[in-house]
C-alpha cells in the first residue's frame, strides 16, 4: 500500500507543483490543474499519453475533457490521500504538457 505525504514530503514537494500552476483541490487531500490545448485533437493526444504513463504506474488521473480543456485531480485513494505517486505523476502531465507545445 501506498504511504500518504508526510508533512515534510509536502513542503519539499509540493512547492515546484503549485508554483507551476497546481493548486489544492477544495475539500479534499488532492491536487488540481487545468490544461489547456491548441484543439480537442491535442487534448486528446495528450491524454493518450498521459494514460500510457499513469497504466504503467497503476496510478489513475481523475480527469475531465472539454474541447481543448483537462481538468486533471489527482489523489491517492487507498492512501487516503496525497502520496508521492501524485506527485510523480503532477510532474509527468506537466513534462508531457511542455513536449506537446514545444510540437505545436
Amino acid at each position: 500500500m501506498t504511504e500518504k505525504m508526510t508533512e515534510a514530503e509536502r513542503r519539499a514537494d509540493l512547492a515546484p507543483l503549485l508554483e507551476r500552476g497546481w493548486a489544492m483541490a477544495e475539500g479534499r487531500d488532492a491536487i488540481a490543474k487545468t490544461y489547456q490545448f491548441a484543439d480537442f485533437t491535442a487534448a486528446f493526444a495528450w491524454m493518450t499519453r498521459a494514460a500510457l504513463w499513469a497504466e504503467k504506474w497503476n496510478h489513475h488521473p481523475e480527469w475531465c475533457n472539454v474541447y481543448r480543456r483537462v481538468h486533471v485531480t489527482l489523489t491517492t485513494h487507498d492512501a487516503g490521500g496525497l502520496s508521492a505517486l501524485d506527485v510523480k505523476l503532477a510532474r509527468k502531465l506537466d513534462d508531457l504538457a511542455q513536449q506537446q507545445q514545444g510540437q505545436a
